[in-house]
């Protein structure tokens, strides 16, 4: 009777691989970000109406162009949804700064999570990284190293998350709306993509060494 060959062990996704599927690809990247910079310019040159109706016009426009090429339209869906609830809160209280709300809000909750999952000894990183990269899998959970680095990793990504936000908040307060648009977007994916390549490099370079390790010599 033939023996069925060991399967192969599964090659995690490459950075680049990670970077599309979490943002949609270079298209998805840049098609997520043209609404905020319309609004940004917009509001320079013209006024908040203007500007929030060029915005959202133009989140509706990329998503209705994915779907007619049936394309994903995830990306797309949620920079519509952020673009759409900040255009109408700034639209009902006609202060163009509201627009950034939502965004700020959403930073720190979401970074008070990642310092919330590490107390209670559930780091968030590693429970993303089960889903995205692992296929669900969870095995990390049983050793205490890479416990401990998706610790400091999910501790790093809140201090970022925390800082950056709070960059933005700041400008909220003191009324620096243009100052605000720019800091949206300097701080929004820059800081993203490369605690991403940290992630990635960290736990790559870790599981290896535990894996060397354990190899039978």
């Amino acid at each position: 009777m033939t023996e069925t060959p060991p399967e192969e062990d599964e090659q995690l996704p490459s950075f680049a691989e990670q970077m599309a599927d979490q943002l949609g690809g270079w298209r998805g990247l840049v098609e997520s970000s043209v609404p905020i910079v319309v609004f940004v310019l917009v509001n320079v040159v013209a006024d908040l109406n203007p500007a929030l109706i060029a915005s959202v016009g133009l989140a509706v426009a990329i998503a209705v162009m994915r779907l007619a090429q049936r394309r994903p339209i995830r990306h797309a869906v949620n920079g519509l949804v952020g673009v759409g609830i900040g255009a109408a809160i700034a639209w009902r209280t006609g202060d163009e700064k509201d627009f950034y709300l939502p965004g700020i809000l959403y930073g720190i909750a979401y970074g008070l999570a990642l310092l919330g999952s590490v107390a209670v000894r559930q780091p968030l990183v590693g429970w993303i990284w089960s889903v995205i990269v692992a296929g669900g899998k969870s095995e990390w959970r049983g050793d205490q190293r890479l416990i401990r680095m998706f610790n400091w990793l999910t501790i790093l990504w809140g201090v970022v998350w925390l800082a950056k936000v709070g960059v933005q908040a700041g400008l909220y307060l003191a009324d620096m709306d243009t100052a605000l648009g720019v800091a949206r977007l300097a701080l929004g994916y820059p800081p993203y993509l490369l605690l991403l390549a940290i992630t990635v490099w960290t736990v790559r370079r870790t599981m290896r060494t535990a894996d060397a390790e354990v190899a039978p010599a």
